[in-house]
């Protein structure tokens, strides 16, 4: 069985797996681990031939735990690797590779901040006060690797605006740090629902262009503005 690709999770011991639907497998002789973290390496054993991707579940969330390949592969293609990375091509198609990546980041910072102050749509007396929410939101969100909903591509950046201006809010503004919430199925996005709608009629205020008393304004305490 290790003539094909398998999605499998860590087994009993050590050089066991289980199957999706439960079956446990030996691992084959020769094999071990490729942990995660060089994306090259792995990319390169998996296409090299069979191997067997280990995955854990955790909630709804799926994480990579490496993958099982043959142990000759696996050093084989590492050491060409490093062979690769040892020479000056390599190290300035990286560097052109880090400048591109900027570019794209900053690129992308900017059209959220500017999805993020079309969401937020202050009335024009509290354009300082949207700026800096719009500022704070953009900074917390963007970093890439944050794993935060601005970094998904799966939804319109508008909706990843707002979805980020209603976490920060949510965060920033009301106690739901500090809330014990029951472990009840259901709950906690209960309350995260009620504490949007809290923060939803706080942003109406600035849009209309209501007066606020600054003093107690937990959005204003929030960005300590003066």
């Amino acid at each position: 069985m290790p003539d094909q690709n398998r999605i499998v999770s860590p087994g009993p011991n050590q050089h066991t797996v289980f199957l999706p639907d439960g079956t446990t497998l030996p691992v084959p002789a020769g094999w071990d681990v490729l942990p995660p973290g060089d994306a090259a390496l792995t990319r390169r054993v998996k296409a090299a031939g069979p191997v067997w991707v280990i995955q854990k579940r955790k909630g709804r969330k799926v994480f990579s735990l490496g993958l099982w390949a043959p142990i000759p592969r696996i050093e084989t293609i590492r050491a060409e690797l490093q062979t690769e990375r040892a020479t000056p091509a390599y190290a300035k198609r990286q560097a052109a590779n880090v400048v591109r990546r900027e570019k794209k980041q900053n690129v992308y910072v900017e059209d959220f901040r500017a999805a993020v102050l079309s969401f937020l749509n202050f009335a024009p007396i509290y354009e300082e006060l949207e700026k800096h929410l719009a500022t704070a939101v953009t900074t917390l969100a963007t970093p890439v690797g944050s794993g935060t909903v601005a970094r998904t591509e799966r939804i319109p950046i508008e909706q990843r605006a707002e979805s980020a201006v209603i976490a920060w809010l949510r965060h920033q503004t009301t106690g739901y740090d500090n809330m014990v919430i029951a472990r009840v199925k259901g709950k906690r996005r209960e309350v995260r629902r009620i504490l949007a709608a809290h923060s939803r009629k706080l942003l109406e205020k600035y849009r209309r262009g209501e007066p606020v008393d600054a003093e107690n304004c937990p959005l204003q305490r929030a960005l300590k503005m003066p």
